[in-house]
């Protein structure tokens, strides 16, 4: 196991005041200006000026959160060819599995919830090349660095693997609002966070991540096909 921290750790109550104040201001500050002030202008401007303030946001938190806590990013250490492949695995795995498996049963199971994701599905479908780069670009990057990089290397330092990893995945899910994709994160969450301590690299479940998004993404938003 190359997983490598750099001598940072932390404990399960600054982890869950970590991801309550990245939620406030990586998500919920943004999604309120685009509200207020980006979506009542019209046209594709307001979704390329809220990836804008995503980004600009999330640069502060992340640059604020590793001088609090001495986190330092390497996203690319210990990345290998072998490590790339199992990312890779792992995208077609999350594909087969939770797309057209899992989810069309969640989706069953819990019909108010896939309506409420349907709905998301179409305003995505209105500004396509915008949104390819928040959902398959931004949002892997960032919920990675955040849940597999500061969270679960973190919490492994200081509680070990299990605890790390059970912490870390239910985080994760919780940052998905929406029940049905909040169940499959649970299972991406858990992949993606072992992964991550099977190669060391933080570039592993971040390619991964991207790679599912973006196949998902090309047979719902682009081709229309299954469901997310």
């Amino acid at each position: 196991m190359k997983l490598s921290t750099n001598g940072y750790e932390i404990n399960i109550f600054y982890t869950v005041l970590l991801v309550l104040t990245y939620m406030i201001i990586g998500l919920i500050i943004p999604t309120a200006l685009n509200s207020s002030l980006w979506r009542p202008m019209g046209g594709a401007l307001p979704e390329w000026l809220n990836i804008f303030t995503l980004i600009a946001v999330n640069v502060i938190f992340f640059i604020g959160a590793a001088r609090i806590t001495g986190y330092k990013l390497t996203i690319f250490q210990n990345t290998t060819i072998t490590g790339i492949l199992l990312a890779i695995a792992c995208s077609v795995l999350f594909f087969l599995l939770l797309d057209n498996f899992l989810d069309p049963i969640f989706d069953r199971i819990f019909p108010a919830s896939a309506i409420e994701y349907e709905e998301m599905l179409i305003t995505l479908r209105k500004f396509p090349a915008a949104t390819f780069i928040r959902v398959c670009l931004f949002a892997p990057i960032t919920e990675e660095i955040l849940m597999r990089g500061f969270v679960l290397g973190g919490l492994q330092k200081k509680y070990g693997v299990i605890i790390a990893l059970v912490v870390s995945t239910l985080l994760f899910a919780i940052l998905h609002f929406n029940f049905v994709q909040t169940l499959s994160a649970v299972v991406c969450g858990l992949v993606l966070g072992l992964l991550y301590i099977k190669t060391g690299s933080l570039f592993c479940p971040i390619l991964a991540h991207v790679l599912y998004n973006s196949i998902s993404y090309y047979t719902v938003i682009i081709k229309g096909g299954v469901t997310l």
